[in-house]
């Protein structure tokens, strides 16, 4: 019976991690870039070091555990917004930017031009170009499909994007920015910039709210788990230990 409770609480434990994934999925819908978590499980079989044959102690010691999370990496939509600092890629890549924690990445490129002429994410940190940190010539620009900035014809700097290698995924990191190992992150060769678009979520709408319906129900019938096997508890401690 403990081992039922012990798997009870397991499950709930893991569905209470899956639904704040699933939350945060359904919270960035409109966040451009977003790129949706999805949760992963792992079984843990409580076997104290021996097979357990009977498949009903098999079902009580099977514990669920969330195993992690992996990062969906299919495209949203491109839309068009008219501004020139909207910056979207087509393709598999990402925008390294330079934050406190190390160089990061993003698929948002809402980005804007700071008071002394950098160009910098929503958050305020730099957008990187090869040669560092960009800063974007006054007057009008254009961004070519490979990254290059150029005002007049004068070219002040190439944007740096990234693809990551096979088997890569990279690790969400707030709401728009991942991670990944530096060996991980290459430079981009099949992606291309579009200027005045911006890339939406890729997060299915619909989706994602019956995920969270379906979280939720199964959180609740482990908690409803959970009080049965505390009542039955209550029931022995009271009426069968003063026996013994």
């Amino acid at each position: 019976m403990d081992s039922g409770y012990y798997a009870a609480c397991a499950g709930l434990r893991a569905q209470t991690q899956a639904l704040e994934l699933i939350a945060s999925n359904v919270a960035n819908i409109n966040t451009a870039g977003y790129r949706g978590q999805q949760p992963l499980f792992r079984s843990l079989l409580a076997s104290a070091g021996h097979e357990l044959a009977d498949p009903i102690n098999r079902a009580i010691n099977d514990f669920g555990m969330l195993g992690g999370s992996r990062t969906d990496l299919s495209a949203g939509n491109l839309d068009r917004t008219g501004n020139p600092l909207d910056l979207a890629i087509e393709g598999p890549g990402f925008f390294a930017i330079q934050t406190r924690a190390g160089t990061l990445y993003t698929r948002n490129g809402n980005f804007q031009i700071s008071a002394s002429g950098q160009l910098i994410t929503g958050a305020g940190d730099p957008v990187l170009g090869e040669q560092g940190p960009i800063t974007m010539p006054s007057g009008p620009s254009e961004i070519s499909a490979d990254g290059t900035i150029s005002t007049n014809g004068a070219i002040a700097g190439r944007l740096r994007t990234v693809e990551f290698a096979p088997g890569v995924s990279p690790i969400a990191v707030g709401n728009s920015y991942y991670s990944a190992p530096e060996k991980g992150a290459r430079p981009a060769s099949t992606s291309s910039i579009r200027q005045d678009m911006l890339e939406s979520s890729n997060v299915n709408p619909t989706l994602a709210v019956v995920d969270l319906i379906t979280v939720q129900r199964h959180a609740e019938m482990l908690e409803r788990a959970m009080s049965v096997f505390q009542s039955d508890f209550d029931r022995i401690a009271a009426n069968d230990l003063p026996k013994v």
